[in-house]
């Protein structure tokens, strides 16, 4: 009783710590000039409306509020699942959480300046990808979580070092300090050894024993391989239409590029904590019936 009133404080604590944050960053993100429609001036119908740009700075807003009612979710859930799964929870609570911040500042570069910003969007990621990696083991147990390493590294190694070097790869492509092609594959290579390690929904990963995977969370382990099989997919269809990419030049690049990201963060980001949620959901009631 008392480590469940412990846990709802908690909750309620983080919550409220990140409504606070969230209000105190509305002076560190200033709004530009408006146009009549109360829309950042370059998005007026008095200046002329482009429909994709409009939908680009639509999306970074669904993105920053998706990505708050999310956190709030993930918390408020975090007491109402056993003890062995909150750590699954508070991990999804904090990949939508720090989402949440860097959406709101690129919203807010967007609204000012009419630019796409990639470093918001970089150091979000190098951040929230590790993290998202971490999920896994926390969610289908220790014991599923085999002993097999490569070069000295285990599970959490290799997903750590490929989530650094996908992140790390794609920034210097589209920062344009490495040519763009071999940034690309050098990045697919870090994508990669995260399957390797976490398997596809069609078999074992190497640093995973779906044996050992209990059957009430199979469903949701598999998942989450799909998220990382095909999901994160839609990332390097944007990275092609970066202007500093350049591999498929076309008007508003930056825009498709955004639009693609926005939509594969949100489907990615929550979506991956749903799925987590929903498996701790089930296994909690499969303890409390035994």
């Amino acid at each position: 009783m008392i480590t469940e009133k412990f846990s709802k404080t908690t909750s309620l604590l983080l919550i409220a710590t990140f409504a606070l944050a969230m209000a105190s960053t509305v002076s560190a993100a200033g709004v530009g000039e408006m146009g009549a429609d109360g829309l950042p001036s370059f998005l007026s119908d008095d200046v002329g409306n482009d429909s994709l740009e409009l939908l680009t700075f639509f999306l970074f807003f669904v993105g920053y509020i998706a990505m708050g009612a999310a956190f709030v979710f993930f918390m408020s859930e975090r007491s109402n699942v056993a003890p062995q799964y909150r750590t699954t929870m508070t991990i999804s609570a904090l990949i939508v959480g720090i989402a949440a911040f860097h959406y709101y500042y690129m919203r807010g570069v967007y609204a000012d300046f009419g630019v796409v910003s990639i470093e918001y969007r970089y150091m979000d990621w190098i951040i929230t990808v590790p993290l998202m990696a971490l999920k896994f083991p926390s969610l289908v147990g220790k014991e599923a979580i085999t002993d097999k390493k490569v070069a000295g590294l285990g599970f959490t190694g290799i997903c750590f070092t490929g989530a650094l070097i996908m992140i790390g790869f794609g920034y210097l492509g589209e920062a344009g300090l490495m040519s763009a092609i071999p940034a690309l594959l050098l990045g697919g290579m870090g994508w990669a050894m995260i399957v390797v390690a976490t398997g596809t929904p069609w078999t074992d990963g190497l640093g995973v024993d779906n044996s050992k995977i209990s059957e009430e969370l199979m469903w949701s382990a598999n998942a989450l391989r799909w998220f990382i099989v095909v999901g994160w997919i839609i990332y390097p269809l944007g990275y092609l239409f970066s202007p500093e990419v350049a591999l498929i030049e076309i008007d508003n690049g930056a825009e498709i590029m955004a639009v693609a990201y926005n939509i594969a963060d949100i489907i990615n980001k929550i979506g991956f904590g749903v799925v987590a949620w929903m498996g701790a959901k089930k296994a909690t009631e499969v303890l409390a019936a035994e």
